[in-house]
């Protein structure tokens, strides 16, 4: 079908050599047209007539002109018309146009490629900030109803140690939305391309090891037995957001894994690859809801809903997406599940 495809479409032409080819024929035609009528008349009559070349020039280029300017209407003029008027469209906020064109010019049929590819990322971008600011508003919503709630309780006749755990949930909440705006503001920088690009070399399995020491505190209070192999590996990269990604995946292994469960960390080098898997002993992640986990906001499991926002995965892809990495996700036959990034 693609062959077949690929059969049907116009043969390409260049505007420049158009250009050059019609302007090359319109003197030459011109000029045999000029001396075949010039023979021609001197045949019917007989007599020799002497008509100036500069006279059949400007006739005959009026005449070929005016042929040019039809052309130049069909082939240009029109296309850039269709292009004008979707723009226009695009602008007003329709991101619904798309444009098809029979024309063999090939500017034209780039650029009308260009912008339906243009006009699909903006609705595309368009419906992503939608959700965002969707999902946003509601994050925000909750946290802010329980600081509000626990507060006018304070205001009541609590009695001290009520008032501890008021303020305890308070805390917690204020916590989350800081949690909240760190991850909302640094996934903006990322996406915006707006992060630092300067790379160091640096120890990677030290960095996961720092990770590790920084989870101390979560990790300790539910009781989890660590199991961590990591080969001494020199990485080359962004060291500050590559922090990140182990904080992140490492925090959700201990979220999810049941008290006195087990964590594993594994750190190879394969060839010119660098492998590091994180997998914990929870529930796993459904068949279903793993295409998603990356997304922002997406939380497949809402009974952890209170310890995060959703948007730890998706900052982790977009890092790697950055720095030609990847990041992938297995249910395990023992239970829990298994992530590996690969650099």
């Amino acid at each position: 079908m693609k062959k077949q495809r690929a059969q049907r479409q116009p043969k390409s032409l260049n505007i420049r050599l158009l250009f050059i080819l019609v302007t090359m024929a319109e003197i030459l035609v011109t000029l045999m047209v000029a001396s075949s009528l010039a023979g021609l008349f001197t045949w019917l009559v007989g007599t020799d007539i002497q008509v100036s070349p500069l006279l059949w020039l400007i006739i005959f280029s009026f005449a070929i002109g005016v042929a040019m300017s039809v052309t130049v209407n069909i082939y240009l003029l029109r296309p850039i018309v269709r292009l004008n008027r979707a723009m226009k469209q695009v602008a007003e906020g329709d991101f619904t146009q798309q444009l098809e064109t029979r024309s063999r010019v090939t500017e034209i049929r780039d650029s009308y490629h260009s912008f339906n590819r243009m006009v699909q990322a903006l609705n595309a971008t368009e419906t992503l900030q939608s959700d965002f600011v969707s999902n946003v508003s509601h994050e925000f919503k909750t946290p802010i109803n329980a600081i509000e709630g626990y507060a006018m309780l304070l205001q009541g006749s609590a009695s001290p140690e009520e008032q501890v755990g008021y303020i305890s949930r308070i805390l917690l909440n204020t916590r989350r939305l800081s949690t909240l705006v760190g991850n909302i503001l640094l996934l903006s920088k990322v996406d915006n391309h707006a992060i630092a690009t300067g790379q160091t070399t640096y120890r990677l399995d030290e960095q996961i090891r720092q990770s590790v020491v920084l989870l101390e505190s979560k990790w300790t209070a539910k009781d989890i037995d660590l199991d961590v192999d990591l080969e001494e590996v020199e990485y080359q990269g962004q060291e500050a957001m590559m922090l990140h990604v182990w904080n992140n995946l490492i925090d959700n292994a201990i979220k999810f894994n049941p008290p006195g469960g087990l964590l594993r960390i594994r750190l190879t080098r394969e060839d010119r690859r660098i492998i590091c898997t994180v997998a914990d002993g929870g529930p796993g992640i459904p068949e279903e809801a793993q295409p998603f986990i990356f997304n922002k906001f997406y939380q497949s499991d809402s009974s952890h809903r209170q310890e995060g926002n959703g948007l730890g995965l998706a900052l982790i892809k977009r890092i790697l997406d950055q720095c030609g990495g990847s990041i992938g996700v297995r249910n395990l036959p023992e239970g829990g599940c298994c992530f590996t990034v690969t650099l």
